[in-house]
């Protein structure tokens, strides 16, 4: 539970404008509330303290199959989104499956009751929403990554300080996978701008559950972009062969290794082409566009516009677009 601002003392109103406002942000930075699942939660559970009234019960806030919160899904999320005109998808799962979910809303309702038992009126619970309404257009609004050329540096260090900025970002909000999404995306960018029409997906649809054979498949070939191989996506592989398609697979730095080796075990290492991500999309922009930094920018530019319309086709977080600079920082 967020800890009191330094100083307050059991006299002070800490539901007054500021001193609620400084309590909530406590608690979001406590709980790590930024992603897209995490702001849902709060939300419906503060609509739930509308209707419940507070105290409230966190056992009333379980489903009967233990395990999920009563309402954490996108059509409450979106219903209280659009009491402020905003019509924008926040999260398609609404924070459902979000590890911990369950801890975060009995620590939440704790601190709704605490602010109630202090007030000396009723909580304001139009303030409270307000809050996370505040941080929902905040992370609309969030920051694109940026990627940089240097006409110092490679084509794939470029990419490889574009993908280190996503790292940082995956670790400043947990649960979130911003490294996969954007390999994804950027991949299947590369994959349009030279085979024309690609089937685009979310980066969280699963392949089995749309019969696909890969992230892409592009006539006979199955992609599968991956940031840590392991043996199940050897298993797609050989179900690949076994449907006569060949597998290739995209993953970053130590992944290739990992991918070769659980080929070699499987008996299939002479029969799937393994590329790192950073190579194949520099060596890409190269064969495109690699006779003047100009045209190079130039193809980098053309990718990262492909890359940018997929995510705001199919991500509700606008954070993972990318900007291209040039020149040293």
């Amino acid at each position: 539970m967020a800890s009191e601002e330094p100083g307050a003392t059991p006299t002070e109103a800490p539901q007054s404008r500021d001193g609620l406002t400084d309590r909530l942000a406590a608690f979001a930075d406590e709980h790590a509330i930024r992603s897209k699942g995490a702001l849902g939660l709060p939300l419906v559970v503060t609509d739930h303290a509308r209707t419940m009234g507070l105290p409230l019960d966190p056992a009333r806030l379980r489903t009967e199959k233990e395990g999920q919160v009563l309402g954490l899904g996108k059509g409450k999320v979106q219903q209280v989104l659009a009491r402020h005109g905003i019509d924008r998808v926040l999260a398609e799962e609404g924070g459902r499956t979000s590890r911990g979910s369950m801890g975060k809303m009995n620590a939440y309702v704790a601190l709704l009751n605490e602010l109630h038992a202090e007030a000396d009126s009723a909580l304001d619970l139009d303030q409270v929403e307000a809050f996370w309404i505040s941080r929902v257009q905040l992370f609309f609004a969030g920051k694109p990554l940026v990627m940089r050329l240097d006409p110092q540096a490679s084509l794939r260090t470029a990419f490889r300080n574009l993908f280190e900025q996503a790292e940082v970002r995956q670790r400043e909000t947990p649960g979130t996978m911003v490294v996969g999404t954007v390999l994804q995306h950027l991949v299947g960018a590369k994959l349009e701008g030279a085979y024309g029409e690609v089937e685009h997906h979310s980066a969280s649809t699963k392949d089995e559950g749309q019969s696909r054979p890969g992230d892409f498949s592009i006539g006979d070939l199955a992609i599968h972009v991956s940031t840590a191989p392991g043996e199940a996506l050897i298993r797609k592989c050989q179900t690949n062969l076994s449907g006569g398609q060949r597998p290739v697979i995209l993953t970053l730095g130590r992944g290739v290794a990992l991918a070769t080796g659980l080929g070699e075990n499987a008996g299939i290492a002479d029969r799937i082409d393994v590329f790192d991500a950073h190579q194949w999309l520099a060596a890409s922009a190269l064969d495109q566009g690699g006779d003047s930094p100009q045209a190079r920018a130039h193809e980098i530019g053309q990718l990262l516009e492909i890359y940018n319309r997929i995510v705001e086709t199919t991500e509700t977080d606008p954070s993972l677009k990318i900007i291209l600079a040039t020149g040293r920082v």
